[in-house]
């Protein structure tokens, strides 16, 4: 059973759907039992850095995460769900993210790109090979709603790259049994149902 986070932002029932829609076992859950239980973990979301996490330590979520992910079982982030796996961000200095990937996210430069946020379909370009772009064969276009991109501190962690003006930006990342994707895989069309089967496969191998 996979569990998507709910914390109330964004864009959570159209995960779920997605793994309806791949016949994957899944749920929409912020009980702690419920995440225990699971063999791997979806936090998506749209919105602002600060909410998010916010929401996530008001409700112990943020603990509930961290221990989750030390018990070595999958763990996915996308969009501001992908962020929140740093360690800070631009949009809220203030407020620390989970710091489960060293790195900060950043803002677009209005004086580097001319249209922020970044919208539509671009292409991610792997930098190394993994198991969640198993059979997605170039282009791997997906689609993109954002206005902060992350930028990890260890470059290793960097699974894919996308060109948005001048900026070169980390738009897929794995620590260990972490993967990160900024881009949204729900709203990707078959390439992103794709990415999320291969997840829901890496789950079920990791059982």
């Amino acid at each position: 059973m996979i569990t998507v986070i709910d914390y109330g932002i964004g864009n959570l029932k159209s995960v779920v759907k997605a793994f309806e829609h791949l016949g994957v076992p899944v749920r929409l859950s912020s009980k702690p039992d419920d995440l225990f239980r699971s063999e791997g973990i979806v936090l998506p979301g749209v919105g602002a850095f600060g909410e998010g996490m916010n929401y996530l330590r008001k409700n112990n979520l943020d603990q509930v995460i961290i221990d989750f992910i030390h018990k070595g079982k999958p763990f996915l982030g996308i969009c501001l769900g992908f962020q929140l796996l740093f360690s800070s961000s631009e949009e809220d200095k203030e407020i620390s993210g989970l710091d489960l990937i060293k790195g900060e996210v950043k803002k677009f430069d209005t004086q580097i790109v001319k249209k922020v946020p970044h919208i539509g379909w671009n292409r991610v370009e792997l930098v190394q090979d993994d198991p969640l772009f198993r059979d997605i064969v170039e282009p791997r276009f997906f689609y993109f709603v954002h206005s902060y991109f992350a930028q990890p501190e260890e470059e290793e962690v960097i699974i894919g790259k996308t060109t948005y003006g001048s900026y070169n930006f980390a738009s897929v990342v794995r620590k260990d049994n972490i993967w990160g994707i900024q881009c949204h895989p729900e709203k990707s069309s078959d390439t992103g149902l794709a990415f999320l089967k291969n997840f829901s496969e890496v789950v079920n191998k990791w059982k």
